[in-house]
């Protein structure tokens, strides 16, 4: 990753089978947990549930703060590479260290849903923390970033208030105000939000992690949203912390339900400029970047869905595009075991855009416009096919909660001729290792356990 010369984190416009995104990811509530999202609802019962949950109802006696809500996930995993000569599975970041038992995260959630507080308006809030090894890729500069600098970090994923509005349509607005997971891109930070272990390249890559700001989602008719944000950027915040002196922002829109509920289309952009000040100086003001997303989600059947999504990104700096498609396929064979399958074909033109930091700290110093150790490979087209299980045991007896398991194997591969894997070689830089002399393949697998509660 490197958003001063290697990645600029934002970029997004791939193929993927889960749903459309909202407002930010929703965290599951352990009932909801016992399946995977990417085949628990139809495409449009996903997209409704993660708009915020609006109750409008008379809460009579009910005092408001009776629906607070706390939950935790916990996320552990494993995988093998044995043919890596770096230690590290290339162009990964959360799943990067090889061979090596992990544990991901420790994620809790204080939350109330949008509830009445009279005259059509809603007020609720998220507020959520994550503790293990992906809080080194969740940051948000100017909230705690390198408090713990080691492989295990803390961070603060979410902390937004949401509200509804009865303004402008009959369905009125839906506002989140704050900190808030980034709305492109389909498989999330919560471990229980994407359908594997290892994360496809355009989620890896390219989509804005964090962001603060103000979004709204206007609910134009029964099936039809805008939707329109401005925040700081990707994984920053305001005053020192930011990374430049222009806003950013989504706009948008998403047709739900369509065909009696089997598909769900969306089409979202981000813009703006990326680059850090305290990297590139001013020019950081003025260099664009454009990222655009659309997703199309049809459920075949009850136990079937597939879902497609392009993803095209333009960074002025970088003088770079990216683009891909992903496709994802998943079928219920029992409502303990749901099979997945994606295959993504991803081009970084230039090779400015995938790469691995090498650093626990690489993300955030580059974040922060600040040096860091970094592996880059040329410009090379992605192909990787992942084939996996979600299997959730009905026979265990667990005091709260419940418990997935999901097993993966996993081909990767460059198309035009590069050797980017397994293994890199040293540069002038001795922070900066070059991927050209490895394999043109990499097969590996990977298991994670996930406890929701």
């Amino acid at each position: 990753m490197n958003l001063s010369r290697r990645f600029s984190v934002g970029a997004y416009f791939a193929l993927q089978l889960v749903s459309i995104p909202a407002l930010a990811q929703e965290r599951l509530t352990p009932e909801e947990s016992g399946r995977p999202l990417v085949s628990e609802e139809t495409a449009g019962e996903k997209a409704d549930a993660a708009k915020v949950d609006v109750n409008l109802k008379s809460p009579g006696n009910h005092s408001w703060f009776d629906d607070l809500e706390g939950h935790i996930v916990v996320e552990a995993g494993v995988n093998g590479n044995p043919w890596t000569h770096t230690g590290r599975n290339w162009a990964q970041s959360y799943v990067d260290r090889a061979n090596t038992a992990t544990l991901n995260q420790i994620t809790g959630t204080l939350s109330h849903p949008v509830s009445d507080i009279g005259g059509g308006y809603g007020l609720g809030f998220v507020f959520e923390v994550l503790y293990g090894s992906d809080a080194r890729f969740n940051p948000t500069i100017g909230m705690a970033d390198g408090a713990i600098t080691g492989m295990y970090q803390i961070a603060p994923t979410q902390a937004h208030i949401d509200a509804h509005l009865p303004w402008f349509t009959k369905d009125g607005v839906d506002l989140q105000i704050g900190q808030m997971y980034g709305m492109q891109g389909v498989e999330g930070t919560d471990a229980l939000e994407r359908p594997f272990y290892s994360y496809n390249y355009s989620s890896d890559y390219i989509v804005p992690f964090e962001v603060v700001g103000v979004t709204a989602t206007v609910h134009i008719a029964d099936h039809f949203d805008w939707i329109l944000g401005v925040n700081a950027g990707n994984s920053t915040t305001f005053g020192g912390a930011k990374n430049n002196n222009r806003p950013k922002g989504y706009f948008g829109f998403q047709f739900n339900g369509l065909m009696d509920g089997k598909l769900d289309i969306s089409a979202l952009s981000y813009v703006g400029p990326q680059q850090s000040v305290y990297a590139i100086g001013s020019a950081a003001n003025h260099e664009m970047e454009y990222i655009g997303d659309i997703i199309a989600s049809y459920k075949i059947d009850d136990a079937t869905t597939v879902t497609v999504n392009g993803t095209y990104f333009h960074d002025d700096y970088l003088r770079d595009d990216v683009y891909g498609v992903t496709t994802y396929f998943a079928h219920d064979f029992f409502p303990w075991l749901t099979f997945n399958l994606r295959g993504e074909i991803f081009r970084d033109n230039n090779g400015s855009v995938v790469g691995t930091n090498t650093s626990t700290m690489s993300y955030i110093d580059e974040l922060r416009g600040r040096p860091y150790s970094y592996d880059y490979a040329a410009g090379t087209t992605y192909g990787e096919l992942t084939a996996g299980v979600s299997y959730r045991p009905q026979f265990l007896n667990l005091p709260k909660g419940g418990l997935t398991i999901r097993p993966e194997l996993r081909i990767d591969k460059s198309l035009n001729g590069t050797r980017p894997f397994n293994r890199v070689s040293p540069t002038d830089d001795p922070t900066i290792n070059y991927a050209n002399n490895g394999t043109s393949n990499m097969f590996w697998f990977s298991c994670d356990a996930i406890w929701a509660f």
